[in-house]
C-alpha cells in the first residue's frame, strides 16, 4: 500500500489525494508537514531533503515533489488520465508545468497577502494572480479540461491551486471558464474528498 505524508491541508498533498481517490488506489495519508513539526527530523529529511510536503512511499520506492508523485502515479496505475502517447502527453505536462512555474510563485505570494488585513494588501498581487488565470480563462473557455477534451493529470494537479487563488480576497476579474471547471470538478467525489481539509 502506497504511504502519503503531508497534510491534508496542504495544496500539493491535495493533488496527491485528487489522483489517488479518482484513481481508486489503495494509501494511507500521515501527517506531515511544518506544523507538526517533523518535516526538518533526520529521518524525514533522509526521504525528502526539501523539508517540504508531500513524499510519497512504494514499498522501497521513495518519491517526492507532486507533480513527480502525480506521473508516477499515473503511470504505475496505466491510467489515460496521464497519456501514454508522447504527443498527447506534451497537453497534459505544459500545463502541469505552467502550473509550477507560472501560477505557482503567485499563488505563494496571493496566500501570504490574503492573511493580511485589506488595507495592507498589495495590488499588485491580485494583478498578477489575474495575469496567470487569464491564460487559464483562455484555455478552458476553448476546452472542457485543462489539456483538452478529457479530463486529466493537468486538471489533478491545477485543481486545488486554482480553487484556493479564485478565493483569495484579492481584486480579480470574473473567470466564467475557469468557475464552471471548477463546477464540473465538484462533481467528482474525489476532488470533493481531496480538498475537503482547509
Amino acid at each position: 500500500m502506497l504511504r502519503l505524508l503531508g497534510r491534508a491541508t496542504s495544496g500539493n498533498v491535495q493533488k496527491i489525494l485528487f489522483l489517488l481517490e479518482e484513481l481508486g488506489t489503495r494509501y494511507e495519508r500521515e501527517d506531515y508537514g511544518r506544523i507538526f513539526n517533523n518535516t526538518g527530523t533526520p529521518e524525514y529529511l533522509g526521504l525528502n531533503p526539501t523539508n517540504k510536503v508531500p513524499t510519497l512511499i512504494d514499498g522501497d520506492l521513495v518519491i517526492w515533489e507532486s507533480h513527480t508523485i502525480l506521473r508516477y502515479v499515473a503511470a504505475r496505475e496505466k491510467s489515460g488520465l496521464y497519456p501514454a502517447d508522447p504527443a498527447a502527453r506534451t497537453y497534459v505536462e505544459r500545463w502541469m508545468d505552467w502550473t509550477l512555474a507560472a501560477l505557482n510563485p503567485v499563488y505563494l505570494v496571493g496566500f501570504r497577502e490574503a492573511k493580511k488585513d485589506a488595507a495592507e494588501r498589495k495590488a499588485a498581487v491580485g494583478q498578477e494572480i489575474a495575469a496567470e488565470l487569464k491564460i487559464l480563462e483562455g484555455q478552458l473557455a476553448k476546452n472542457a479540461w485543462v489539456a483538452g477534451g478529457d479530463f486529466s493529470v493537468a486538471d489533478i494537479a491545477l485543481a486545488p491551486i486554482a480553487i484556493r487563488c479564485i478565493a483569495f480576497p484579492l481584486d480579480l476579474p470574473k473567470l466564467p471558464a475557469i468557475e464552471a471547471w471548477l463546477d464540473r470538478l465538484r462533481e467528482r467525489p474525489a476532488f470533493v474528498k481531496a480538498t475537503a481539509a482547509n
